[in-house]
């Protein structure tokens, strides 16, 4: 399904390849509206692209990876595609992104900053069911 979308968008699209590349082109898109930096932690990404005129911006990574975010203890899973519409302090319809709760995984469809001073950022499902956590905690981690 994801890739059928991630297609219609390829058109003027800007579209970048390789390891290095993809990851600091996706830290920059996150910084461009006001996202926190490490919240895409992915590192096997092959392709990166972004259609500037519809907000629409993709992943693609080798495998299917893990994170977990330390500061609150949340483990969350990344596809091997990832794509969402970004627009300020807001991506959209999120697709390939899943947060496990309690023993369950939950896809996440909505991450959004409502109000920056709150030093909060909210995650949302497709059930309407959100959770706030600090922005801080997405922040880029040093690897130890």
């Amino acid at each position: 399904m994801s890739s059928q979308k991630v297609a219609s968008h390829r058109e003027n699209a800007e579209i970048y390849h390789g390891e290095a590349l993809c990851k600091q082109k996706s830290r920059e898109l996150l910084e461009k509206v006001s996202l926190p930096k490490g919240l895409l932690p992915l590192d096997d990404v092959v392709e990166v692209g972004h259609n500037q005129s519809t907000g629409f911006v993709w992943l693609k990574q080798k495998k299917k990876t893990q994170h977990r975010f330390r500061l609150i203890g949340r483990n969350v899973s990344y596809d091997t595609e990832v794509t969402a519409f970004m627009e300020d302090r807001r991506m959209r319809k999120l697709t390939g992104v899943k947060s496990k709760e309690l023993l369950i995984w939950v896809s996440i469809s909505d991450i959004y900053i409502d109000d920056p001073s709150s030093g909060k950022i909210t995650f949302g499902t497709a059930a309407g069911i959100s959770r706030s956590f600090p922005v801080s905690a997405f922040e880029v981690e040093d690897k130890k």
